[in-house]
């Protein structure tokens, strides 16, 4: 019997002995869904303790550019005048 077969029947039985002890199915399918995701965290963790690290990925700042240090933002009246001459009516 493969160990994956020997696991199969064990969560079964583990299941029929679980429901017989009064939890529910949404009891049980959480912790199995429970039990699966550490499985997988762990198999994750070990391939990624193996593999040697990737290039690093720089994420862009989305929205404004930051300001630059020293520059002066115009007065509200020079910006609507400069908005009112390039066609823009508000």
């Amino acid at each position: 019997m493969k160990k994956e077969d020997r696991n199969r029947a064990d969560a079964r039985f583990h299941k029929v002995n679980q429901v017989r002890s009064g939890q529910t199915d949404r009891d049980v399918a959480a912790k199995a869904v429970l039990d699966n995701m550490a499985r997988l965290k762990a198999l994750r963790l070990a391939r990624e303790a193996t593999e040697p690290p990737g290039p690093a990925v720089v994420k862009k700042a989305r929205g404004k550019s930051p300001k630059k240090s020293g520059e002066k933002t115009p007065a509200l009246s020079d910006w609507l005048a400069g908005q009112q001459s390039g066609g823009r009516r508000t």
